[in-house]
């Protein structure tokens, strides 16, 4: 009886090697024969899977997208107080853990790496997009403070979350999950009615 085989286990296979390679090696060393080799494949079996190394690239950031928001839909469904959901929402953009720390590498690495393909779109990581929501969100509740700019606090939370995720990336000692955690607190007290 023929081995029947899960494509989109292998492609996530494929594409955590290729986490691994950039996070190990770095962007330079990402190429098809370096990912095959890390995934324990041929090159033959990679191709068959990806055609390209662009669309390598392309599912292997939107699988790091895709878990990310998989996690934040989870908290999402918790039955929390509002904000302490926001919070822990929040908490998940922050790289705080060896899981996380990978993503973070991984992601930033990508942007920069797509910021100068013709393709590049700035709000392809979707974090903008998901802090706009929560904003909406927290405003449609009653949560927010009245005479805030929605507009202005959005885009404020945004620098926030990405300042802390690229300080935790580059100095994880410091900007450990205990500070983002009381800076986003301070952050949302700001902006939040009692």
């Amino acid at each position: 009886m023929p081995k029947l085989v899960d494509h989109e286990k292998k492609k996530k296979h494929i594409a955590e090697a290729t986490w691994r390679v950039i996070v190990e090696q770095g962007m330079e060393r990402v190429t098809v024969r370096n990912i095959a080799k890390e995934a324990g494949i041929s090159l033959g079996s990679l191709r068959h899977y990806f055609s390209t190394q662009e669309e390598l690239l392309s599912y292997s950031m939107n699988l790091v997208k895709d878990k990310v928001t998989a996690r934040i839909m989870k908290i999402a469904t918790q039955q929390l107080p509002l904000k302490e959901k926001a919070l822990k929402m929040l908490l998940e953009l922050v790289p705080t853990d060896k899981e996380s720390m990978a993503e973070a590498e991984v992601w930033f690495t990508f942007i920069a790496y797509t910021r100068h393909k013709e393709q590049f779109d700035a709000n392809q990581d979707g974090v903008f997009l998901g802090i706009q929501q929560l904003m909406q969100y927290l405003q449609q509740y009653n949560l927010l403070k009245t005479d805030i700019d929605l507009e202005l606090e959005t885009e404020r939370l945004y620098a926030v979350i990405d300042g802390l995720a690229l300080h935790a990336m580059l100095n994880p000692k410091r900007v450990n999950r205990d500070l983002a955690e009381k800076i986003l607190v301070h952050h949302l007290e700001q902006i939040c009615q009692v």
